[in-house]
């Protein structure tokens, strides 16, 4: 596990760390206390990740509406 705080980390980054950390607790190899921590460090990359994606979703929306494309989702009628 590495020490680099979970909010320096870039989004490849996270999501490494994130699949090492349910490796790790998937094998059921580890210490009650330290799974535990693994659990909570997992906790906080999916947290991170999750807004790296809401951010990158939110900058592409803008994209998108500069170009006068449309954004969002609509729902069809009928379906």
């Amino acid at each position: 596990m590495t020490d680099k705080a979970v909010t320096e980390m870039s989004f490849e980054e996270a999501m490494a760390a994130l699949e090492s950390v349910v490796t790790q607790l998937e094998r059921g190899e580890v210490a009650l206390e330290q799974s535990i921590a693994l659990y909570e460090r997992g906790a906080a990359l999916k947290a991170h990740c999750a807004a790296k994606l809401k951010s990158a979703e939110e900058k592409v929306e803008l994209i998108r509406a500069a170009e006068g494309r449309a954004t969002g989702t609509t729902p069809v009628e009928g379906m």
